[in-house]
């Protein structure tokens, strides 16, 4: 992997670069619009029914547990794809732990804005690679998306299976929307993807599959869900372009149409 920068703006120049899905802002006081990520844990909280509702009215779900389902899917792959990413490109782990993470609802599907308390990442000059990345699976994923999970189960009574399902989704879309950026490393992603994914608990790598396709001169990282996460059950009937109840083959040729300019996958 590169060298490491030396302070956090660097990677968070980098990671705004890669598109919206990376930018974070820094340094709000809270209040007003901003919610705290660390009350998303609790499954009675009024930030967790806030963000629930946003979700509910924006995609027109029907169901509790189908709209927790989403949010997992849109949690995982916005609010702790740019500590993933940071990783990637810089072997560093930023703080994306609940108490220093911040959120905006928006008006449509997902969320309007990502922020810090503090930008910081953590210290790594005397660690290892492979303790870098456990850092980084502990950070996201333990302390992170996994208590999520279980708030957004307890409230709705979804799967675990399926939320981890949106948890696994989620990571994958980290390196599968930077790999489709225009000068992107494929190959970096892909082996980062890959480490990633080799730290994580072994049951999230059965929920999916990642594909790598290239047409017409374009190249990208594609996610095979194996789990369902209910979005064509809302009243506009859409499904996901991950969506396991289409076949593989009508998945991949709809990733391929993206490729050459087509509507880019849910």
């Amino acid at each position: 992997m590169p060298h490491p920068p030396a302070d956090p703006a660097t990677v968070l120049t980098t990671l705004a670069g890669y598109g919206e899905r990376y930018r974070l802002e820094t340094a709000p006081e809270g209040g007003g619009d901003w919610i705290a990520a660390d009350r998303l844990a609790d499954p009675a909280s009024e930030e967790l029914t806030r963000v629930l509702e946003a979700e509910r009215t924006a995609s027109g779900q029907v169901s509790a547990h189908a709209t927790a389902l989403t949010v997992m899917a849109v949690y995982a792959g916005t609010v702790t794809a740019p500590a993933l990413l940071a990783w990637a490109l810089h072997d560093q782990v930023l703080d994306v732990r609940p108490p220093n993470v911040l959120l905006r609802l928006d008006d449509h599907h997902g969320f309007a804005a990502v922020a810090l308390r503090r930008p910081r990442l953590a210290d790594v000059s005397r660690t290892t690679p492979a303790e870098r990345l456990e850092l980084l699976v502990g950070q996201v994923l333990h302390e992170h998306l996994f208590p999520v999970a279980e708030a957004l189960r307890a409230r709705s009574r979804a799967g675990r299976r399926q939320l981890h399902g949106g948890i696994a989704h989620g990571c994958a879309a980290a390196f599968g929307a930077a790999s489709r950026r225009p000068g992107a490393d494929v190959d970096l992603l892909q082996r980062a993807y890959d480490r990633f994914l080799a730290a994580c608990p072994p049951e999230l790598a059965a929920l999916g599959e990642m594909v790598r396709l290239a047409e017409d001169g374009a190249e990208g990282l594609f996610y095979l869900r194996r789990t369902c996460c209910l979005f064509y059950t809302a009243v506009h009937g859409d499904k996901c372009a991950s969506c396991c109840l289409d076949s593989t083959e009508d998945r991949i040729a709809g990733y391929r149409r993206t490729l050459t300019g087509g509507t880019a996958p849910h």
